[in-house]
């Protein structure tokens, strides 16, 4: 059987979320079904990381500039002319995209529509392709796989789609994170804090991440409750808008905000295991991996109230009103203040964690595609 894969999101050395779960599922997939002939779809030539197996054949289609007038471009125009000439039995999109005017059977993966709930939190041509493309694309496709049970109920109320064309696919996280030890955490926090203990937010910075009441929070935090505590962002600053921008400059403790850039694997892994807690106060999720990267480095979770994340960490968290500074400064100083607590969550995690893998992923992701076929 031939499948066609959009890998547009598989760049080197550039993986996020939507890489990361295209990487983690794909690679098992097609390691483990052999017996089929997996047409992958590239916007660049530095694809060679990204050949899992000899069943790969590769497909470059730039440009590789990531913009919807460009996916227009692709989807619309250059991908259909390669489905005609490769004659494939099925399109698979991990990221939710395909070309929407082709009889060629899909699969797509929508991982959240937080878009539809927070349309001005993107530019005007993302809003256009996601809010009038997306609910098309999502009818139209055989079957759709989703992260959470919020995120597929979400998708079922605001498209109308039968609950029965779902899977729920939950994330994994990273199996080479883990815990370290207090004589490591110690080395850690004196090279990042000058040995202070610490917050940690990991992830890119759209609105929806919630960076301004995070800020905010944190401002009141260190004004309510005398401390040495450090506010630390892992990851590059993609979508820093003026207003989170400006709400930064405002802070009263900005000096107590550091910034690490992106960083590889193992120093995200001791940076989070160094931390008190990760503080992941989004307006919406579909999922949350960096819920599970803490539950795996043993720190505590600082985590919202609200759509998939209560889900995800369960008793492994304190959960925050993110529209509310305070209620998130509230969390923060429950972990400074109550180690036992903090301790326990930890706990609860070591358990929590074990029911999502990316092995698990993979296989429910594959009897997805399975029964589009």
């Amino acid at each position: 059987m031939k499948i066609l894969v959009n890998a547009q999101f598989l760049v080197e050395n550039k993986l996020e979320g939507l890489g990361w779960f295209t990487y983690e599922t794909l690679r098992r997939i097609i390691q483990k079904h052999q017996e089929h002939t997996f047409y992958l779809i590239f916007s660049s030539e530095n694809y060679k990381q990204f050949l899992f197996s000899k069943n790969v054949i590769p497909i470059v289609v730039g440009p590789k500039y990531n913009h919807p007038l460009v996916w227009l471009y692709k989807f619309e125009c250059a991908i259909p002319l390669l489905m005609r000439k490769y004659k494939a039995d099925l399109f698979f999109s991990p990221t939710g995209i395909y070309p929407l005017f082709s009889s060629m059977p899909a699969v797509s993966v929508i991982h959240d529509i937080n878009f539809v709930h927070y349309p001005k939190h993107l530019p005007v041509w993302y809003r256009f392709y996601y809010n009038v493309l997306f609910p098309k694309l999502a009818r139209k496709a055989v079957r759709l796989a989703t992260v959470s049970e919020f995120s597929k109920y979400d998708i079922v109320k605001q498209y109308g789609i039968d609950a029965s064309k779902i899977d729920v696919v939950y994330n994994g996280a990273n199996e080479n994170l883990s815990p370290i030890s207090e004589e490591k955490k110690d080395k850690v926090r004196m090279e990042i804090t000058q040995g202070n203990p610490y917050f940690v937010f990991v992830g890119a910075t759209p609105p929806r991440k919630n960076m301004i009441n995070l800020f905010k929070a944190f401002d009141l935090f260190k004004k309510q409750h005398n401390n040495n505590y450090k506010l630390v962002l892992v990851g590059a600053k993609k979508w820093w808008s003026d207003s989170i921008r400006e709400t930064y400059e405002q802070m009263h403790f900005r000096d107590e905000v550091l910034f690490t850039g992106r960083v590889s694997t193992n120093s995200l892994n001791e940076i989070v295991a160094a931390s008190e807690a990760m503080t992941y106060v989004s307006l919406f999720e579909g999922f949350g991996i960096p819920l599970l990267e803490a539950m795996w480095c043993e720190t505590a979770i600082i985590t919202s109230n609200c759509t998939s994340m209560p889900e995800v960490a369960k008793d492994a968290a304190i959960y925050v009103d993110p529209f509310s500074p305070q209620s998130i400064a509230d969390g923060m100083q429950t972990i400074a203040s109550n180690p036992e607590l903090r301790q326990h969550l930890i706990e609860n995690g070591r358990i929590r964690r074990h029911d999502f893998s990316w092995e698990a992923s993979a296989d429910r992701l594959w009897k997805c595609i399975e029964k589009a076929l």
